[in-house]
């Protein structure tokens, strides 16, 4: 499947000079390093035997209202858009977490920090290498002084609370339809709406699951669309949008995300 961006909103996407790279795993010991060079996406097996995951790709749908017609023609523009999907539930639920309150690059150092601390690693080139997440378990055995060095010593709880949640009910919540998920997620201590939906959305590349009300959608909805009326309370805002993007919500909402995290697959 090809593409003409590559949506790098995970924090895992790692730069060279010549493309991206990502060390992926599922929830089942299998991984793989992927590599994206220009429009295409390569998939090399590190474990287990699985099949790779997918790279989904999202292009603006026609406009079913007149009031979508503004924000469809900056988002056609972007022409088509590839996202990841992430094949394990424990890493976009991590990733979360990671990401709550915080802003995008901040959560990215600490979410890569943490990967290369305490994540297994594959070689890239030379003395370069790539981490992953650590497992639950793993995240389980780190003392308080592990997490207050990484960085993360807020984020130390939740962290926690995930992981031990997981090892228990990861099994069946991967069997479990995306929007019931979301509300199974938020059983957990430290998992809200913001960060279930998050997390589900990331896992199933259903974007009418991300929480479409909140500041990134709001902040590139009116840099696309800066003559549109968009309300500037969160409430206000999400009744708008289902409004305007109809049945595309899904794929208005990622790409209006990409509009703040898209690369070509050279750099």
């Amino acid at each position: 499947m090809s593409f003409d961006y590559l949506m790098t909103d995970h924090p895992a996407w790692q730069a060279d000079g010549e493309g991206f790279h990502r060390l992926v795993t599922d929830d089942k010991e299998a991984a793989w390093l992927i590599t994206v060079r220009g429009s295409r996406a390569t998939f090399r097996a590190v474990s287990g035997e699985r099949p790779p995951p997918l790279v989904a790709t999202f292009v603006a749908p026609s406009p079913a209202q007149p009031q979508a017609a503004p924000i469809h023609q900056a988002l056609s523009a972007i022409g088509t858009v590839g996202r990841l999907h992430n094949p394990s539930l424990w890493d976009a639920l991590a990733t979360a977490i990671v990401r709550q309150v915080i802003r995008a690059g901040q959560a990215r150092r600490l979410y890569r920090g943490f990967c290369l601390r305490f994540g297994s690693g594959v070689a890239l080139s030379g003395e370069t290498d790539i981490h992953s997440f650590p497992s639950p378990a793993r995240v389980l055995t780190l003392s308080d002084d592990d997490f207050t060095h990484s960085g993360m010593a807020f984020k130390r709880r939740p962290l926690r609370h995930a992981a031990r949640a997981f090892l228990a009910h990861g099994e069946t919540w991967s069997k479990l339809s995306p929007s019931v998920l979301v509300k199974e997620l938020q059983t957990v201590p430290g998992i809200g709406p913001w960060s279930a939906g998050a997390a589900v959305a990331d896992w199933s590349n259903d974007w009418a699951l991300y929480p479409y009300g909140d500041l990134a959608v709001r902040t590139w909805a009116r840099r696309a669309s800066p003559d549109q009326y968009w309300p500037t309370d969160e409430p206000s805002f999400v009744r708008a949008w289902r409004r305007v993007t109809g049945d595309s919500l899904a794929t208005y909402t990622a790409l209006t995300l990409a509009l703040g995290c898209r690369h070509s697959g050279s750099v």
